[in-house]
């Protein structure tokens, strides 16, 4: 299963800009991995969404909650339906991940905090971000090197872990950059970056709010966000261009597709184990 939480205009508004919704964008990457699979894409947040029972959301091998503008600390009723959606889940005991508003939702549903950023944003590239001492060993980090930079895009971030969740990587812009939360019967997986995200999806979402970048100060025109932007589409064509990557200042573990979606493949091969 996966679970998206943009709203429908939202969707729409993805869908014209990089071609597919957050869950579609999901459910793609799901197909390139695992060929075959079965993937139901579902809109919790939504006035008309059903409500799964613990007993049906249990039937699913995992579920991966998506990225979204979805701000979780916002008393809305779109968010509290996301977030009972998100209790749901933990209390059913299917093994779930999230990337970027998808760590913040399972935060928040199991009693942690997420909090706008104070005066920045992290969009484009995440740096350095390295494992904790927890982190080292985890499963989900396997194979990532001592420091690494992934697509990252957000301007909300966990401000405090729930009770019983583990920090598994950080960098210097946002603490909690990977974590494990285990909460009821459920065990999550997430990451504040995205790696479900191809180059060219991250490109056209940082053009979109070029204006936003300019206002936060990290860069000094739209224009030098279009021309930055140009370089990350033209990486998403040509990965192993050497120049390209000089430019980024990125090495294989974000240009390369199969090492960038590294998470994703380590909670695939663990999803037997975690079950509940």
């Amino acid at each position: 299963m996966i679970a998206q939480s943009e709203l429908p205009e939202e969707r729409e508004a993805r869908r014209r800009r990089a071609g597919k919704s957050s869950g579609e964008t999901y459910a793609a990457t799901l197909e390139q991995m695992q060929p075959g699979v079965a993937t139901t894409i579902v809109s919790p947040a939504d006035d008309a969404a059903p409500v799964f029972s613990t007993d049906s959301l249990a039937a699913f091998d995992a579920v991966f909650l998506t990225g979204s503008p979805m701000h979780v600390y916002d008393d809305s009723p779109e968010v509290r339906r996301q977030l009972d959606f998100m209790r749901r889940v933990f209390a059913a005991g299917v093994p779930s991940f999230g990337s970027c508003a998808g760590l913040q939702i399972a935060v928040a549903a199991a009693g942690g905090r997420v909090r706008k950023m104070p005066q920045r944003m992290e969009a484009g590239i995440a740096r350095r971000i390295a494992p904790t001492e927890a982190g080292r060993g985890h499963p989900l980090l396997a194979g990532r090197p001592p420091c690494w930079d992934a697509p990252a895009i957000h301007g909300d971030e966990v401000e405090e872990l729930p009770p019983g969740a583990t920090l598994l990587a950080s960098n210097a812009v946002t603490r909690v950059q990977a974590a494990e939360i285990r909460f009821e019967s459920g065990v999550f997986w997430g990451v504040q970056y995205h790696p479900e995200l191809a180059l060219r999806e991250i490109a056209l979402a940082i053009t979109a709010q070029a204006g936003d970048l300019v206002e936060a100060g990290l860069a000094n025109a739209e224009n030098d966000v279009e021309a930055w932007c140009g370089d990350l589409d033209a990486l998403y064509e040509t990965p192993d261009n050497r120049a390209l990557r000089w430019r980024l200042g990125v090495d294989g573990e974000f240009a390369d597709e199969q090492l960038r979606r590294r998470e994703i493949a380590n909670f695939l091969s663990h999803v037997t184990m975690l079950r509940g």
